[in-house]
C-alpha cells in the first residue's frame, strides 16, 4: 500500500503470544503514516504462514513464545526468508542471544504498561522500524579468522594511543567481530553502540567472555589501559581525558546529540581534542549520521580513520555520512578491520 505521497509503506509482521501486546504494537505502529501492519501472529508457526500470505519487508518478534522462543524461529527463518527482524523483548540477557541468532536489532518492552511508557516504547520501536527497513540481512561478513589475532604484540605497553570505536543498528556484532581479531596488546578502546541502559552492561559482559580482551562498561573516571575496552553506559555520553600518557573517560547524563546518548559524536569530539594523531577512529554499521562529524572531526587532527563499507553493514548509514564528508580515510569491509587496526598501529 502507498501513502498518500506516494511512498510504499513500510510493511510489518506482529509476532507475540500476547492477545493484549499485539493489539499495542498494530495500534501503535499502524499510527505511523510510512508503516503498515499487514498482520499479527501468536507464535512462530502461524507467523510463518502469515509471512507466506503477506510477504511483509519486517518482522517485530517476541522471544518468549510457546513451542518454540523467538530465538530459535530467528534461526529458522533466515535462511529460508532473510527478513529483517527486530527482537521485541523484556530487559534479559534473551535479546542479545536474539541479535546474536540475526535479530538486527531490539526494543524494550516496558516493564509496566502505563499510557507514559507505552508511548515512549511505541515512539522508540517507530524509529528502529524505520532504520532496519534499510537493513540488509543477506552476506553479513564473518568474523575475522584467526590469522587476524595476536598481531598486535609489538605495540609498546607505555603507548599512548587509544582507539575509539562507534556502531548502531547491527553494531553488537559488528563489535564482537572487530574485538575478536585483536590481542591483548591492544591501546584502550572506547565504545558507543546505541544501546537502552542494563542492555549496556550485559553486552560488555559478554564480549568480555567472548574475546582476550578485558570488557567492561564504563564509569566515570576510569582509566583506559592497554588490554582494556570500555563501553559507554547506554544512558550516558562518554568522554576521554587525557592524564599524562594515559586517558580515562568521564561518564555524564545529557541531552541527545546527533540523536542519541550516548553518542558517536561526543566521544569522537573528545578523541580529537585529547588524543590528535594518536587515535585510530572506526565507524561501524548504524542508521542516521552519528559519529560522521567526530570522525572528520579526528581526521582532521591527523587521527587515523576507518569506516565499514556498505557490501558489510547491515545498514550503512553512519558510515556513508561520514564517508560523504570526507572523514573516512579507509574503507573496510568488517572482517578486515582488526587487520587494518594493526597497519595503522605498526
Amino acid at each position: 500500500m502507498l501513502d498518500w505521497e506516494g511512498k510504499r509503506r513500510i510493511r510489518v509482521l506482529v509476532v507475540d503470544d500476547s492477545l493484549v501486546f499485539r493489539e499495542v504494537l498494530m495500534r501503535g505502529i499502524s499510527s505511523d503514516p510510512d508503516i503498515e501492519v499487514v498482520g499479527v501472529a501468536k507464535d512462530p508457526y502461524e507467523a510463518r504462514d502469515k509471512i507466506l500470505q503477506y510477504r511483509p519487508d519486517i518482522i517485530t518478534c517476541d522471544i518468549e513464545m510457546p513451542h518454540m522462543n523467538g530465538i530459535e524461529f530467528i534461526r529458522q527463518l533466515l535462511p529460508q526468508y532473510p527478513l529483517p527482524v527486530i527482537a521485541v523483548s523484556s530487559m534479559d540477557e534473551s535479546a542479545l542471544d536474539a541479535l546474536k541468532a540475526g535479530a538486527v536489532e531490539f526494543v524494550a518492552k516496558p516493564s509496566f504498561m502505563t499510557p507514559g511508557r507505552v508511548e515512549i516504547f511505541l515512539h522508540d520501536l517507530i524509529d528502529v522500524i524505520k532504520a532496519a527497513s534499510q537493513a540488509k540481512v543477506v552476506g553479513r561478513a564473518a568474523a575475522p579468522g584467526p590469522s587476524a589475532s595476536g598481531m598486535l604484540h609489538s605495540i609498546s605497553k607505555d603507548s599512548d594511543r587509544i582507539i575509539v570505536i562507534g556502531a548502531s543498528t547491527g553494531g553488537t556484532e559488528a563489535i564482537h567481530s572487530v574485538l575478536s581479531g585483536l590481542s591483548p596488546s591492544s591501546p584502550g578502546i572506547v565504545i558507543v553502540q546505541h544501546i537502552p541502559p542494563v542492555f549496556s552492561r550485559m553486552f560488555a559482559e559478554r564480549l568480555n567472555l567472548a574475546c582476550s580482551l578485558r570488557v567492561s562498561e564504563a564509569k566515570e573516571g576510569d582509566y583506559v589501559d592497554q588490554g582494556t575496552v570500555l563501553i559507554a553506559p547506554g544512558d550516558r555520553h562518554i568522554t576521554l581525558v587525557k592524564v599524562g600518557k594515559r586517558f580515562k573517560v568521564e561518564c555524564r547524563r545529557g541531552e541527545k546529540v546527533s540523536g542519541h546518548c550516548p553518542s558517536v559524536d561526543v566521544l569522537f569530539e573528545s578523541a580529537a581534542k585529547e588524543a590528535g594523531n594518536r587515535a585510530i577512529g572506526v565507524l561501524l554499521t548504524g542508521m542516521g549520521q552519528d559519529g560522521a562529524r567526530g570522525l572528520l572531526a579526528m581526521r582532521n587532527k591527523g587521527a587515523r580513520t576507518i569506516g565499514q563499507d556498505e557490501r558489510s553493514s547491515v545498514v550503512y548509514g553512519m558510515p556513508k555520512a561520514a564517508y560523504d564528508m570526507g572523514a573516512v580515510e579507509v574503507k573496510s569491509a568488517l572482517r578486515d578491520i582488526p587487520r587494518m587496526i594493526t597497519a595503522m598501529l605498526n
